[in-house]
């Protein structure tokens, strides 16, 4: 159950059209969420096949620090919005659960503040990565070492790019869902 999201302040129901397109929104957040559990359950085979290879066989894998070290920023951005969407990420959760019972219009406001501060970082990061991206593709940028292993940073950088997108998403969604919730409440204080 996500315990952060105004979806659980009470109040109406939301229009169909958004929960239509919550629907839609948290099957891709949930794909992406998938990719990143496969990218972790890849590279723990990766890891153990490199530690028995180098123990059993004097025959390390090449490249794996630099596999392990990009698959941690890929499985991060895949499993961000999915995280935010739960109810998972980190934050004081003091304050907002004091107002949701003794003032929970007021807690709608905390809410949509938060969501829009949110997506707003979000952006910014989204627009800073995307040079990087462009940057990494054109140029065709690699992390290793020729002769031994190379591996193309472009699509770590595109993963970053798809996961702030699927994050700011999530925050719009949760802004429009404070904002509804507190333009259709019926207990209006």
């Amino acid at each position: 159950m996500n315990t952060h999201s105004p979806q659980h302040a009470g109040g109406p129901a939301l229009p169909r059209w958004f929960l239509a397109l919550r629907r839609a929104v948290d099957l891709v957040t949930g794909g992406l969420n998938v990719a990143g559990t496969l990218l972790i359950l890849a590279l723990m085979l990766l890891v153990n096949a490199d530690v028995i290879g180098r123990g059993a066989f004097s025959a390390p894998i090449s490249g794996v620090p630099e596999m392990v070290s990009m698959s941690i920023v890929a499985i991060v951005f895949l499993q961000i919005a999915q995280t935010f969407r739960k109810g998972r990420l980190t934050r004081a959760e003091a304050l907002i659960t004091t107002l949701r019972a003794h003032a929970p219009r007021l807690s709608l406001g905390v809410e949509l503040l938060f969501a829009i501060a949110a997506a707003v970082l979000v952006w910014i990061l989204f627009s800073a990565s995307l040079p990087l991206f462009e940057k990494a593709w054109a140029r065709g940028t690699y992390e290793g070492t020729v002769g031994d292993f190379t591996a193309p940073i472009w699509p770590v950088k595109l993963i970053i790019l798809v996961g702030c997108a699927a994050l700011w998403v999530q925050l719009v969604l949760s802004a429009c869902e404070s904002l509804l919730r507190l333009l259709t409440r019926e207990d209006r204080a």
